[in-house]
């Protein structure tokens, strides 16, 4: 009898962290630079903040949660949720 031949399903995305990571990094730069004085809370901070800051960081989490690193996953995705609320915040605050 011929035995069944396993096919293996090889993972060939790219790495998300660096994605994560520059999310959570730009963002952080512009608010520091908005809390020094450099810049007024405008459009583009809240558009980095919303789109960098928040879903970006979520879709690389869970990219990260498909490769099986939990702890990435985490991170990303509750500071992605973060940034989020932090968006929703200052846009809803009136």
């Amino acid at each position: 009898m011929n035995e069944p031949t396993v096919t293996k399903i090889q993972d060939s995305t790219a790495n998300p962290a660096p994605l994560g990571l520059l999310g959570f990094g730009m963002t952080t730069v512009l608010l520091n630079l908005h809390n020094a004085g450099y810049y007024e809370l405008n459009s583009m901070i809240l558009a980095m903040g919303l789109c960098c800051g928040g879903t970006a960081q979520v879709i690389a989490g869970i990219m990260e949660w498909k490769k099986n690193n939990t702890f990435a996953a985490t991170a990303f995705i509750s500071y992605g949720f973060s940034g989020c609320r932090w968006w929703r915040c200052w846009c809803c605050r009136n």
